[in-house]
């Protein structure tokens, strides 16, 4: 599923007061201070990270959409959020190896993703020790949620329990994880309920 089609009409007011709630229940979430870094993995255009980049020392943010990459850029000019650093790049590039980071959060991405453990081995290495974890994601839903997308082929959604086996397996601890976003979606002139849960890890 390409996103470029949609970078341009990204920022709505339910996507703007979404992302608000979630950095909200990300940052409350987790024990850090002005000298931790962080990387916004599938970052779109950083409507979490806004929220969120006076809170670090730095945050790279990383998504393979050049459209979504350009939009987000123009806004880290236009807000002069000098410490945020952004990549067009897949997260699995050899060039983002060397950097480790104290917090990784990504936010309706991981539904995206259809290997959800390696993806998630990844975050583990680029962790630093005692380094946070915070996955934002669809609770498991029938698939009405990607209905309009004939080229969504990734999740539709997740149960907790069997996501948070997932973390233990690669070896994160602490693995907590609660539903904290509720919200309606039109889809096809119907109302859909869905929910969003929050899980965070620690790396030991």
């Amino acid at each position: 599923m390409s996103f470029d089609n949609y970078a341009k009409t990204w920022d709505t007011d339910e996507r703007i007061d979404r992302a608000r709630i979630i950095s909200d229940k990300i940052i409350n979430s987790i024990d850090v201070n002005k000298d931790c870094s962080a990387m916004e993995f599938g970052c779109g255009t950083g409507l979490v990270s806004f929220n969120l980049y006076k809170r670090f020392k730095s945050i790279t943010l990383i998504d393979t959409s050049r459209e979504m990459i350009d939009i987000l850029n123009s806004k880290i000019d236009k807000y002069k959020a000098n410490n945020m650093i952004s990549y067009q790049s897949d997260i699995f590039d050899e060039s983002l190896t060397d950097r480790k980071y104290d917090v990784i959060y990504n936010s309706m991405v991981l539904h995206h993703i259809q290997d959800t453990k390696s993806i998630i081995k990844k975050f583990y290495d680029l962790l630093n020790e005692y380094g946070y974890l915070c996955i934002v994601d669809l609770d498991e839903e029938d698939g009405s949620f990607h209905k309009k997308y004939s080229d969504f082929d990734g999740h539709n959604g997740f149960n907790q329990e069997k996501l948070k086996n997932v973390l233990i397996a690669v070896g994160f601890k602490d693995v907590e994880s609660n539903t904290f976003f509720h919200d309606k979606k039109d889809i096809d002139g119907k109302k859909i309920n869905y929910s969003l849960f929050l899980m965070k890890a620690r790396k030991y």
